[in-house]
């Protein structure tokens, strides 16, 4: 028997929307576009409003997908919720753990699915890197997550803003896939940011983390120019796991990297139809709670102002 797809609402038409939601929606057919909403973008053909009130009183919805900034999902999400409509968020899922957590209640009160998605878990060398890891015991692991903001988010004033998460937007990446991977739960011990003037978030952190007996350290830059980095390495008793370009190439001890396709995407979207059909809620607060417990505690220094 045919199932009819699953009508969506894409909120926030910007850069991740374009370069990942919009192609990865289009090539899964268990979803149809039915509508936008942003208060800039469109997508040609599809009809476009002003916020979601305006979008799921206007059109037929089955779920949503929300690819905003940050600071302003809890509101939106809250608002699909209860309009009776599934909902998918981007990550990090929203600027605080208490609004994630308001949303799994109102989620379950409405008996609709709720996704805070990390795209980074679903990268090609992420899943056999958890299976290696599993057995073997952990002895230190080093985190190198350094990309350059002009690059990624062009005049997105935004993000180093109160709730913009600064060079966490890009580091919980790699806290996602660490807490995805690693058999033991990760604690902060300590941290450094550097907060350029007049701005709200870091652009630059130093965290130091434990893992059971393994000590974890990560650092995190969004002023990198030329190649970018973004690498894990695990030290075991069995040697030195390497997880590269965001997760897609993994190399094992005594093995010649490996890398595939990039799915992310596309993965998250399948994950998604499986649990509007089963109207359930997918959500793991991990990755945030340690960017929050990071601001908690951190040493913060004023460096120079930065310029888009």
């Amino acid at each position: 028997m045919d199932v009819e797809p699953i009508k969506l609402g894409l909120v926030g038409i910007g850069k991740i929307a374009r370069d990942q939601h919009l192609p990865a929606i289009a090539g899964n057919d268990r979803f149809v576009l039915a509508a936008t909403a942003s208060r800039q973008g469109r997508v040609d053909g599809v009809p476009g409003y002003y916020d979601i009130a305006e979008m799921a009183s206007a059109c037929p919805l089955d779920a949503v997908s929300i690819c905003t900034p940050p600071d302003g999902r809890y509101q939106q999400a809250l608002a699909a919720i209860e309009a009776g409509l599934h909902v998918m968020l981007e990550k990090p899922p929203a600027t605080t753990l208490s609004q994630v957590e308001a949303l799994v209640e109102a989620a379950r009160a409405a008996d609709v699915a709720l996704f805070t998605t990390w795209h980074s878990r679903e990268a090609a060398g992420v899943g056999p890197a958890r299976a290696w890891l599993a057995d073997k015991r952990i002895e230190a692991v080093r985190i190198d997550w350094k990309e350059d903001i002009r690059r990624w988010h062009p005049g997105q004033e935004w993000i180093l803003g109160p709730g913009g998460f600064g060079v966490f937007d890009p580091g919980i990446n790699a806290l996602s896939i660490t807490t995805s991977i690693l058999p033991n739960e990760l604690c902060v011990e300590s941290a450094t940011m550097d907060v350029p003037a007049g701005r709200a978030s870091p652009i630059a952190a130093s965290v130091q983390m434990r893992s059971a007996g393994a000590d974890v350290r990560a650092e995190f830059d969004f002023l990198q120019t030329g190649p970018q980095t973004w690498s894990i390495e695990v030290d075991t008793d069995h040697g030195t796991l390497r997880l590269t370009e965001g997760g897609s190439v993994i190399q094992r001890p005594g093995e010649k990297e490996q890398t595939d396709l990039d799915l992310e995407y596309a993965r998250l979207y399948e994950r998604f139809a499986h649990l509007v059909a089963e109207r359930a809620i997918d959500v793991d607060l991990r990755p945030l709670r340690l960017v929050a417990d990071t601001f908690l505690i951190a040493d913060r220094r004023s460096v120079s102002e930065f310029l888009f």
